[in-house]
This record gives structure tokens, C-alpha cells and sequence, in this order.
């Protein structure tokens, strides 16, 4: 089966590839996840962050929002011992500010669900990239999402960020159109 390109390049990104990049994610713990992993990803591989997926569910106690929110600072002390995460003061402080401006979006809302989905008007955007040199790092969309969730008091969503997200919670398919889950996710959204 042909797959993205950069789906081969270790055992995990080739697992997440086929089963997760690209899927649409609907429910708000998993929607958070991504938003503190691909905040720590900044400036790293995603390899990186994914070696160490396991070890950020159990540090930060599987991404239950609310949990996050509470984190005082002897929790983030204890967090930035860990040798299991990514130990960047920044993003560990950043993770527990917008678990905070995440349950204030989600009681606004509805959900944050509702919330994010909404700059896609609750329907995947089905790309059609032949080549992987075409899918942008960005676009006007992510723009506008950083926009207001910057606005809304979160950090670390830069809009090369935001379109990773929105690449890994399948508010996009950039999948090529050769990848057999092109297709697939295609008819998902119809």
C-alpha cells in the first residue's frame, strides 16, 4: 500500500499515519491532547513527541483538562523533573494555562469541539496533493484559529501549530492522493 512519504520514516509515524493523522477527533480530552502535544512538537520532530506520547498521558494525567487547570506550582516543578516529557519550562507552563482557557472556551461554547470545528464549518477540508511539497505549513484558516485562541488566552498556537493540529484532528486531510487513506477518509466526510 502506498502511504506518505514521511509515514516510513520510523515504526510509530507509520502506526499514527494509518490509524490516526487525519481522522476527525471529536471528543474534547483527545482534542486537548493534541493541543499540548503539538505545542511541545514546536520547534522538535514529531517522532520526538510521539516517543514520548506515553509518557506525557501519564504525566499529565491523561489529559483530563480539568486536572490540568489545577496544576500548582510544586506539580510543575515535578513535571519538569520528568525525564519522560519534554522539559521546557515554557511548554509545561503553557500546557496548564490553556487547559485553563480550554474549559472557559468549552463552557462558552458548548464544547470545545463546537468551538474549534467551527473554523471549518464542522466539515472536514478534503485536500487533493499529489506531492508532499504542496501541503502548506499554513493557511488563511490556522491563521484566523491562532488568531483567536491567542485571543482567547492560549499559548504556544502559532499558525504553523494550528495547521498541525488541525492535520492531526482531521479537520483536514492532507493525506497525498496516492495514500490509501486518501480515499478513505474522502468518503468519511461525505
Amino acid at each position: 500500500m502506498k502511504k506518505c512519504p514521511w509515514a516510513y520514516a520510523s515504526p510509530l509515524e507509520e502506526k499514527y499515519h494509518d490509524h490516526e493523522w487525519g481522522v476527525p477527533v471529536h471528543d474534547d480530552r483527545r482534542l486537548f491532547e493534541f493541543l499540548v502535544l503539538e505545542g511541545a512538537q514546536a520547534g522538535l520532530s514529531w517522532r520526538t513527541v510521539l516517543n514520548k506520547r506515553d509518557n506525557y498521558r501519564r504525566a499529565f494525567d491523561n489529559f483530563e483538562p480539568g486536572r490540568v487547570a489545577a496544576y500548582d506550582e510544586k506539580k510543575i516543578q515535578n513535571l519538569l523533573n520528568d525525564q519522560g516529557i519534554i522539559r521546557n519550562q515554557l511548554k509545561i507552563r503553557s500546557a496548564a494555562s490553556n487547559a485553563r482557557a480550554f474549559l472557559q472556551v468549552s463552557e462558552a461554547f458548548g464544547s470545545f469541539d463546537h468551538y474549534i470545528w467551527h473554523f471549518v464549518e464542522h466539515s472536514p477540508i478534503q485536500n487533493s496533493w499529489s506531492q508532499v511539497e504542496q501541503v502548506p505549513a499554513s493557511t488563511v484558516i490556522s491563521d484566523a484559529m491562532s488568531k483567536d485562541l491567542k485571543k482567547r488566552g492560549f499559548t504556544f498556537v502559532g499558525t504553523t501549530i494550528c495547521y498541525a493540529y488541525m492535520q492531526a484532528t482531521g479537520m483536514v486531510n492532507d493525506h497525498l492522493t496516492d495514500c490509501f487513506r486518501y480515499e478513505p477518509l474522502d468518503n468519511q466526510r461525505r
